[in-house]
């Protein structure tokens, strides 16, 4: 139990009951207490902003075509396939003095912290080992190692987190549902800071060291950015571990649940799928389709802009970066419109239920795919050669990109809180749980990075073939959580906080 918590606990009126006839229930935990242990999902996607907006755009600068550029994010996927079952497991049963899950949040910030480096410097690096060329090879080499770790990082930052948050709010569904719908606001505001970073081409000006000989403009930028990305996770990091001090876990009490599943690890995963019921299989389909939507738009979004809406290519001119950075700009809106779904979800969540919630949040994400599509071939059509699009194009496009934000404020919470509440009655624990949910996001990760690159290629090189394979599961996705997914008891009785 948190300090804060046990005050709460101390100043509550004592009741009139004889001793041993109150019922045993635990102290709820603070909401402020909940609102500083998720912020350090802001410094984290502060980073992952960075990632989305700007990396795309710069793997194609060193030389990777476009249509291997979405390989390069296999590791994304593939890290989380294995880091982060295998990091639940690990703080499941973690008995550090520090705790259960602090110990691998503050080995994930760390490293996250070393990753940016590395890619934030991978052009210096490749100019040291002797690049010259227009490909530069050596570049790539410490871009994906950087990248690679980066991912892994997130992973193993990120799970942790909303486990300890699990645990904090134990079998209270409400305050596990407004606790990641906090996690959900700090995601926000990390993405509108880090949006806003990306879209800014100043940042050489403030930090003049970044520019060098390897280094031009663009690069210098994105080192600024990522330089900034290191104060923001060593702020949050500390905020939120601070904030929850959790009680060490006694050697004995390292492996909850009954005898067999006790034993659910890695290489075992796989067989505790057998005793899930019919509905944890359907939130995860739904799950799995809904991230087969929003891979292709997150991969791509500011490189649409550049390429479809501006009509650049990577080292040639200026619209291709002038469009990356107002599709920055788009995506700082959308994480705004996040921002204020996420304040808005627990409201919504207990109006309509999650899975309806849900269900229509991905149906407006497959319309704003289809209107990306119409947008893009709008733009075709129009005669304007290499001069910038017209305004009302670039207006509708960022229309478009703003809507998204309340989708994915959806999906960054409801999916986690519908399989948090419903998974603990197998008694794999909540950070095992954490990493089950996410094989059903990083399998269609790995399917998209594999497949949109080379398919994009097949129709003529652009994006918009991977936005129609994006809308089609949104609305598959959407449809099965309305259909599909009931609304339990809790959802249908009004608890005050």
């Amino acid at each position: 139990m948190t300090p804060e918590a046990e005050r709460h606990n101390k100043n509550k009126p004592r009741s009139n009951r004889p001793p041993g006839r109150e019922p045993v229930r635990s102290p709820r935990v603070p909401l402020r207490l909940l609102l500083r242990v998720s912020s350090v999902a802001c410094g984290i996607q502060f980073g992952w902003a960075l990632q989305l907006s700007l990396l795309t755009p710069y793997v194609q600068e060193l030389g990777i075509p476009h249509a291997w550029a979405s390989i390069i994010w296999l590791c994304g996927p593939i890290s989380g396939f294995f880091v982060q079952p295998l990091v639940g497991h690990m703080s499941d049963r973690c008995t550090s003095r520090l705790g259960r899950r602090r110990p691998f949040i503050i080995v994930g910030a760390a490293s996250i912290v070393i990753a940016v480096l590395i890619i934030g410097f991978s052009a210096d690096i490749g100019w040291l080992f002797g690049d010259r060329g227009e490909i530069k090879l050596r570049a790539i080499v410490a871009f994906v190692i950087g990248f690679w770790l980066l991912d892994v990082a997130n992973n193993m930052t990120q799970g942790p987190c909303r486990a300890l948050l699990a645990d904090l709010t134990e079998k209270d569904h409400r305050r596990t549902r407004v606790a990641n719908a906090y996690f959900s606001l700090w995601m926000a505001v990390g993405n509108i800071l880090g949006y806003a970073t990306g879209a800014y081409s100043g940042w050489f000006k403030i930090f003049p060291f970044t520019l060098s000989a390897a280094c031009n403009v663009n690069c210098a930028n994105l080192k600024a950015a990522f330089i900034l990305d290191i104060i923001f996770i060593a702020i949050t990091t500390y905020v939120s571990i601070s904030a929850a001090h959790e009680q060490p876990l006694e050697s004995q009490q390292a492996s909850p649940g009954s005898s067999h599943e006790q034993e659910a690890f890695l290489w075992e995963l796989f067989g505790t799928f057998k005793f899930f019921p019919g509905i944890i299989w359907i939130i995860l389909l739904a799950i799995a389709l809904t991230w087969t939507g929003w891979f292709p738009f997150l991969l791509f979004d500011t490189d649409w802009m550049g390429r479809e809406i501006y009509g650049g290519e990577p080292n040639d001119g200026h619209n291709y970066s002038a469009g990356v950075r107002m599709g920055a700009l788009g995506l700082m809106l959308n994480s705004v419109v996040l921002g204020i779904t996420s304040v808005l979800m627990e409201k919504l969540c207990r109006k309509w239920g999650a899975g309806f919630t849900w269900g229509v949040s991905n149906i407006i994400m497959a319309l704003c795919f289809v209107g990306m599509l119409v947008i893009t071939a709008v733009r075709s059509h129009l005669d304007i050669g290499h001069r910038l699009p017209p305004d009302g194009i670039v207006i509708a496009s960022l229309i478009v990109f703003a809507v998204l934000g309340a989708p994915l404020a959806i999906t960054y919470s409801v999916p986690y809180a519908l399989v948090s509440s419903r998974i603990e009655a197998l008694g794999l624990g909540q950070g095992l749980s954490m990493g089950v949910l996410n094989l059903a996001i990083v399998v269609p990760q790995i399917i998209v990075s594999i497949g949109s690159g080379p398919w994009d290629e097949l129709f003529g090189g652009g994006n918009s073939p991977a936005f129609a394979v994006a809308a089609i599961s949104a609305l598959a996705s959407g449809l099965i959580a309305i259909l599909a997914i009931p609304r339990t008891r809790v959802e249908k009785t009004r608890i005050l906080p």
